[in-house]
């Protein structure tokens, strides 16, 4: 097996400059989505896509997988769908007389799950082993996945019918969540433009493989991180659990996800320690999606990335030592 050195920060922030400007090609004018979907996956997180249809969500997922010549699968969601068809399966081997493991559609580097929300609860549940731990237990024989893994799931808020919410631990799985929003009109007009030809993907050409990857996130993992930004991202995530509007604050692997996130913001800034900036400017798309605001919030419209936004602005920002 070929040993990948470990790249130095400045090149994994300029990896992670190509990788954008690949995806860039497809995804019009969103940037900061594009930003957080290499943020996530260097830092070893999964990305929760919830929009309406048609904004780019499948695209941004296979866009990313493109960029870095990785193996994507893409994994749809539906009411029949089984756990088994998740993990994978035990079937028996006439030949051999013996149980042959045939692995699922979790066993890529970037697994789309598209519209996690119309498969049963069981079936969801099938992702919690293989996100937290990178791995999948069948008859009683664990199975490692790929190195780098990423789920990015994709749903939709508005359509209800036939779907089943995300439980909150399942939420708690995902490092970050983004919404992709409309394009600008300048952009969905250049797009118009740029993709009359057919399969706009064709426009992704890879710039990077997958160990290469996962080098890359051994170099974010020796970020610095200083006490006095743990004790800021506690004193944030701990603020969540305290507040009126909420009746369900961020769990400790909040504190995680949102520590991991920021170390690749720094390393993608060129250095190689954590700043407030970092944990500011991850928070919301880190936490709010695992935040239940009261019934009372929810009638004065009060969401909670709006009483995240309003959390990060009230923690006092740690002085520079």
């Amino acid at each position: 097996m070929i040993q990948h050195a470990t790249p130095s920060l400045t090149e994994v922030s300029q990896l992670a400059n190509r990788i954008s400007e690949e995806m860039g090609r497809v995804i019009e004018g969103k940037p900061r989505q594009i930003r957080m979907a290499v943020t996530v996956l260097l830092a070893e997180g999964h990305l929760l896509i919830e929009d309406v249809p048609g904004v780019g969500k499948t695209v941004l997922a296979k866009a990313l997988g493109r960029a870095i010549q990785g193996d994507v699968k893409r994994i749809q969601f539906t009411p029949d769908l089984l756990p088994s068809d998740v993990t994978g399966v035990s079937v028996f081997n006439q030949s051999t007389r013996e149980f042959e493991f045939k692995p699922g559609g979790i066993f890529a580097h970037i697994v789309l799950g598209d519209e996690i929300n119309r498969a049963s609860p069981k079936t969801q549940s099938a992702l919690l082993e293989a996100m937290a731990e990178s791995q999948v237990s069948v008859d009683g024989r664990t199975h490692r996945l790929v190195q780098p893994f990423m789920v990015i799931a994709t749903q939709n808020p508005i359509e209800m019918e036939g779907t089943y919410p995300l439980p909150e631990a399942q939420r708690d799985r995902f490092m970050a969540r983004i919404t992709m929003g409309y394009p600008a009109r300048q952009s969905e007009v250049a797009m118009l433009t740029h993709h009359a030809g057919g399969n706009q993907l064709a426009a992704v050409q890879p710039v990077t493989d997958a160990a290469t990857i996962a080098s890359a996130i051994q170099a974010v993992r020796a970020v610095y991180v200083a006490p006095v930004i743990n004790d800021y991202i506690v004193s944030m995530v701990e603020a969540t659990r305290q507040h009126p509007e909420l009746r369900l604050g961020a769990s400790p692997r909040a504190s995680l996800h949102l520590m991991r996130a920021s170390r690749v913001a720094a390393a993608l800034a060129g250095r190689d320690y954590v700043i407030p900036e970092d944990v500011q400017t991850l928070a919301v798309e880190v936490l709010s999606h695992r935040l239940l605001p009261t019934v009372e919030a929810q009638v004065a419209h009060r969401d909670p990335s709006t009483i995240m936004s309003a959390i990060v602005s009230s923690i006092p920002t740690p002085e520079r030592g």
